[in-house]
């Protein structure tokens, strides 16, 4: 069974960047696709950033031209290079992975809080 993980978490101020991972149980290979969602309060779970098995890649709009994905499949890892951080990124920020065996299955990672502020 697949699980993930996220780290890298934490606070920065606006302006700053910071590196969040998420490693999975096992390799990645046959993920179909790895994102990045987040979860503000009182708002709903957003999609940040999502890489497929082929490395086709989708952000937000919000996120365009700030944020990166990224993955290392020797690692069993994907990354998210946050920069030019805004307070309104401030949110809990959630690993998924997406792969079918006669259907869709889903894991998620338990979450890392990221908080920019001054």
């Amino acid at each position: 069974q697949l699980q993930v993980v996220e780290s890298g978490g934490g606070s920065a101020q606006p302006g700053g960047s910071l590196r969040l991972s998420c490693t999975a149980s096992r390799s990645i290979l046959s993920i179909d696709g790895m994102g990045w969602y987040r979860q503000a309060p009182g708002k709903q779970r957003e999609l940040v950033a999502r890489i497929t098995h082929n490395n086709n890649t989708n952000y937000a709009d919000s996120v365009k031209g700030r944020f990166t994905i990224s993955r290392d499949n020797a690692k069993n890892a994907v990354y998210l290079q946050m920069n030019s951080l805004r307070p309104e990124d401030t949110a809990v920020y959630y690993c998924n992975a997406e792969w079918r065996i006669i259907r869709v299955r889903s894991a998620w990672g338990q979450g890392t809080q990221v908080t920019v502020s001054s």
